[in-house]
């Protein structure tokens, strides 16, 4: 009664319905955030991106070896490709780019996202202000579904720029927490974190969370890579490229470095720890 199991990378039939298209191969199959995986060209244990949607979704290539997670991650299939399967380890965000959205549409603080970053930075820093946006909830590593979004060091002096900023800064520590329990799961030490995602554009947020995390952030050029990494599984089914996707198209569009002393970065964290551990278990239960 199951369907059988099949490779990421396979022909599974031809196009006959769509006019024009009859014959061409039916070849690529994966998840979203799989096929987010190989399309950032994470083919080896180590390689970790994260994709800023609505949530954030962190996956890391752990090579033929699944690793069970003590870190209250997901173990997963990444892809498998003729006889050979790769494994991968996945956390997700409950709420990464919805926050923007509710400044946008709960507060109307903005009146559209890409206005987030500008206001953002119209202030030096966050004020001691702390977004936990824990809406419904935290997802990974926390799981608490009794979390309820908060806000902390609030004064006479804060302003909408310092909401701002508190908002996509949350989504960066939220990113970094995921990424720690990724490093004690796997024991790989992640060298550049690969990203995606529509609030991946915002420039300020990519260089903070270079910054929180110590560690280089890449941006590609293509940055649909779902749709892409789709492509990439077809296209080594069918023989268009060999099994080196590494030049194939695409690359990096930008690179953000680290530029935070990381005495800095830490004390942050470590005031973003508190907030989240007064954030958890308000709704009775």
């Amino acid at each position: 009664m199951m369907p059988e199991v099949r490779p990421s990378s396979g022909v599974y039939g031809k196009v006959t319905a769509v006019p024009g298209l009859g014959g061409i191969p039916i070849a690529g199959i994966a998840g979203d955030q799989q096929s987010a995986l190989f399309g950032q060209r994470c083919i080896k244990p180590g390689l970790t991106k994260n994709t800023y949607g609505t949530g954030c979704f962190m996956l890391q290539n752990t090579g033929q070896r699944a690793v069970p997670s003590s870190n209250r991650l997901v173990t997963t299939i990444a892809w498998k490709i003729e006889s050979t399967t790769q494994y991968a380890l996945e956390g997700s965000v409950f709420v990464g780019g919805a926050v923007v959205q509710w400044l946008r549409d709960g507060l109307g603080l903005i009146k559209k996202s890409e206005d987030v970053e500008p206001l953002a930075k119209s202030v030096p820093d966050n004020g001691g202000v702390y977004f936990v946006p824990a809406f419904v909830g935290l997802g990974a590593p926390h799981w608490d579904s009794y979390a309820r979004g908060s806000l902390f060091g609030l004064t006479r002096g804060t302003t909408g720029g310092h909401l701002a900023r508190a908002a996509v800064e949350s989504i960066a520590y939220q990113v970094a927490d995921l990424l720690d329990a990724m490093q004690k799961d796997s024991g790989d030490s992640v060298q550049e974190l690969r990203v995606d995602g529509g609030a991946a554009s915002n420039d300020a947020l990519m260089q903070f969370q270079a910054d929180i995390l110590g560690i280089p952030v890449v941006r590609p050029a293509v940055t649909e890579t779902t749709a892409l990494g789709a492509a990439f599984l077809a296209a080594l089914a069918v023989g268009f490229w060999k099994d080196d996707l590494n030049s194939s198209v695409g690359g990096k569009e930008r690179r953000f470095d680290p530029q935070m002393p990381r005495s800095q970065a830490e004390a942050l964290r470590s005031r973003w720890s508190e907030a989240v551990l007064r954030a958890k278990s308000w709704e009775p239960h």
